[in-house]
């Protein structure tokens, strides 16, 4: 067969850093991991192509010449995943569909697609491929169980052009064990913590590495150190042991919860295995509001000296925000600001609460008939599917309050500064020419920054106050500096609103 394999394109969202990516000739941050990740569970005898719309168009010759056209999206993605159906219908192919959006919206596509594959796809795309090669194909495919991932296949790294990409991707575990109300992960992988075998994270690196790929790489898992004992005695060994033998061709960054602060044990392993940055999903300076999201890991600490700490360290953080919690209280707007500036934390994604079906607070929720009927995925763009106690026009110009606060280019300049004090980039990797040949973008992009808010527009008086204490105090932080400034002109496109 040939199977057309299609990733839907991102809105302009907080986390697709699209304008920001412009300025190093970049179009997305990362691969569509799961759809390669399918593309790898095909028989090998399909002949495989992947589109993904976010880097390139869609072109009619691309569907009039497969047999098959596989869709995997996000809730986030849900109008550009319809329009694929709708010109893959126009041409009388046969649509199959998965991933976050079809599982969680599978009656809304009941009609429209031929086959829905819902859950993990390596659970139930086996049992269609076996149906559809004895000529008895079903609609929907319902996963009986959550995936085994020591059998889950490398991904099709040979799908797609890096030259697309600023980072890639590698997943090693789904499952957290915790339960936060409005969080949908549980939903999707289950509240155990599964990983794949250390091995296959080392034959996935050595496969990126063969393929040409230097640089970023994202561990994707919503928790990496959701199974901390495993992630510390043998994952993290292992790959500092990888590294030093490869001479760090790579630098990650991932996605935790805040009691990496706990362990500076886990904190060291990471650092010296090439960790940067990871994301924290802080959500809430006040007590009763984490306490209303039952976000137990968060409470009775002192989130700021954890952020803090763990910048020290070496780990840049990445806070998740969210506002519209019933228990907020009536300062919340100038508390989540003044805390964002003691904490340091430089890329701030500040949302507005929402509730995806299925969550615990979807459920609360629409018993209390506070559910708007539509559920977008996007907590950025000011929209919610919840009706706020406060009222939604109070928090929304409460929101926009603090985004104008947070990103106005002299308060973001001041807050890389601060930044700067704490923490020092300790990753061994150095660019070599195969970096430089997958990557010269970035040498281009370091001179249209320079030019474009040191020349041409904004705060330049602050820029190059920040350029200058970056080179004379830490000039091993330079890149990471340059990609928050970029980073900052992203938020400001995005937020525009808040700032009309």
């Amino acid at each position: 067969m040939k199977a057309l394999l299609v990733y839907p394109a991102y809105p302009d969202t907080f986390w697709s850093f699209r304008y920001a990516l412009k300025l190093v000739n970049k179009k997305a941050s990362h691969p569509p991991l799961g759809l390669l990740t399918v593309a790898s569970l095909l028989p090998t005898d399909w002949k495989l192509k992947l589109v993904d719309l976010n880097v390139e168009a869609l072109r009619e010759n691309d569907i009039k010449e497969v047999d098959l056209v596989l869709i995997s999206a996000m809730s986030v993605q849900r109008e550009s995943a319809e329009e694929v159906i709708r010109k893959a219908k126009s041409h009388g192919k046969k649509i199959l569909a998965g991933g976050p959006l079809f599982t969680a919206f599978w009656q809304d596509f009941e009609r429209l697609v031929d086959h829905l594959i819902l859950g993990e796809a390596e659970v139930t795309l086996p049992t269609f491929l076996k149906d559809l090669k004895e000529g008895t194909p079903k609609r929907i495919y319902y996963p009986d169980r959550f995936a085994d991932l020591t059998q889950s296949p490398i991904p099709a790294y040979n799908l797609i052009s890096f030259s697309h990409y600023s980072s890639m991707s590698l997943q090693y575990s789904r499952g957290c064990p915790f339960n936060c109300e409005f969080c949908e992960v549980t939903n999707l992988f289950g509240h155990q913590v599964r990983t794949k075998r250390v091995e296959q994270v080392l034959e996935e690196l050595e496969n990126l590495y063969k393929l040409g790929w230097r640089g970023s790489l994202f561990i994707v898992d919503d928790n990496f150190i959701g199974g901390k004992r495993k992630v510390k005695e043998e994952l993290l060994p292992a790959i500092i042991k990888w590294q030093q033998k490869n001479k760090y061709p790579f630098y990650f960054y991932t996605q935790v919860s805040i009691n990496l602060a706990d362990d500076e044990e886990l904190i060291d392993l990471m650092v010296k295995a090439g960790f940067t940055a990871v994301f924290i999903g802080i959500e809430t300076p006040s007590e009763d509001s984490l306490l209303e999201a039952n976000k137990i890991q968060n409470k009775n600490r002192n989130l700021v000296e954890d952020i803090r700490k763990i910048q020290r360290s070496g780990l840049e953080v990445m806070g998740g925000f969210i506002l519209g919690f019933d228990n907020d209280p009536s300062d919340i707007f100038n508390r989540l600001i003044n805390f964002i500036k003691e904490s340091r934390i430089v890329i701030a994604m500040v949302g507005l609460l929402n509730a995806p079906p299925g969550t615990k607070l979807y459920k609360k929720l629409l018993a209390e008939g506070r559910i708007k009927p539509h559920f977008k995925g996007d907590n950025t763009d000011m929209s919610t599917n919840i009706i706020p106690k406060i009222g939604y026009q109070n928090l929304l110009e409460g929101y926009k309050e603090v985004i104008r606060s947070l990103y106005h280019r002299r308060a973001y300049y001041e807050r890389i500064s601060a930044f700067l004090e704490d923490f020092t980039w300790k990753t061994p990797f150095t660019p070599d020419f195969q970096y430089i040949r997958v990557n010269y973008s970035y040498l281009l992009g370091i001179l249209k920054i320079l030019i474009k808010f040191g020349l041409l527009e904004g705060d330049r008086k602050n820029f190059w106050k920040l350029i200058f204490k970056t080179l004379w105090k830490k000039p091993q932080n330079i890149s990471v500096v340059l990609a928050q400034i970029a980073s900052g002109y992203h938020f400001r496109c995005i937020f525009k609103e808040a700032f009309s």
